[in-house]
């Protein structure tokens, strides 16, 4: 496979300075690309871009919080000054919150939700959505969503499940309108990957593993590369007719 099928790409990464963000960040630095990691922590950020630069690569961090339109439209506006374009975004930003019951889900933890993981990336399509279709080869845009809501139910998980569906909802619709602006719109759904969001409450990296052995046809988690790699081939042009996919890598558990 090409090491550089992002040479010369600008790509932006939200939610980039921990767990699946980062990973995605750090392949496509990889493969050439130069890459905006944004995000609300700073320091985090800053963390990837340390990381990306050991390895060689190009990075600027830049803070923002998806759930604000303003920020968004800073944020695209910011890559574009830096880096003359943005030819690919990744909407990997999201939270967990309300574990429990439906009918004992705070109102605060399902708006939370919904900020971040609907309106957040319903926001950042727009943002860059405006920005792709006014370049000559327009744009790819990668939405991270979910196994659970889009592709199975779990007891416990309902609101992140809604929320996920969604983005899901969100992918499809994008993909078909704004496919005759030159900007191609798919998904990733993880299950399970190698991340603290996979782990349950006081729960340590070893005892998941063992849990995963019987969770999931593939017997593990996924690992945070082979989730960037499904993101990669989303966006280059090894899948320049792939349009509204959603790609579930979840070691078989929605099967």
């Amino acid at each position: 496979m090409s090491r550089s099928r992002f040479a010369g790409k600008s790509v932006l990464v939200t939610g980039a300075g921990t767990g699946l963000g980062r990973a995605i960040a750090l392949a496509f630095a990889a493969e050439g690309a130069r890459v905006v990691v944004a995000g609300r922590t700073r320091a985090t950020l800053d963390a990837t871009v340390d990381l990306i630069e050991a390895a060689g690569g190009t990075a600027v961090a830049h803070t923002a919080d998806v759930s604000r339109a303003g920020d968004l439209q800073e944020l695209v506006g910011a890559t574009v000054e830096r880096f003359g374009s943005l030819d690919v975004a990744v909407n990997n930003a999201g939270v967990f919150r309300g574990a429990g019951p439906v009918a004992e889900l705070a109102a605060d933890d399902w708006q939370t939700l919904l900020d971040i993981n609907v309106t957040g990336v319903l926001l950042a399509l727009q943002a860059e959505v405006a920005q792709m279709r006014t370049q000559e080869r327009g744009g790819a845009i990668v939405n991270i969503s979910s196994n659970l809501g889009p592709h199975k139910s779990r007891a416990g998980v309902t609101g992140y499940a809604v929320s996920k569906a969604a983005v899901s909802a969100l992918t499809r619709g994008a993909a078909l309108d704004h496919i005759g602006d030159g900007v191609r719109v798919n998904a990733v759904s993880p299950g399970p990957s190698a991340t603290d969001m996979s782990l349950l409450p006081g729960e340590t990296e070893a005892e998941r593993a063992v849990r995963m052995k019987e969770a999931t046809p593939l017997g593990r988690v996924t690992a945070t590369d082979e989730v960037a790699a499904a993101v990669l081939y989303l966006a280059s042009e090894d899948a320049a007719s792939v349009v509204g996919a959603d790609l579930v890598i979840d070691g078989g558990a929605a099967a």
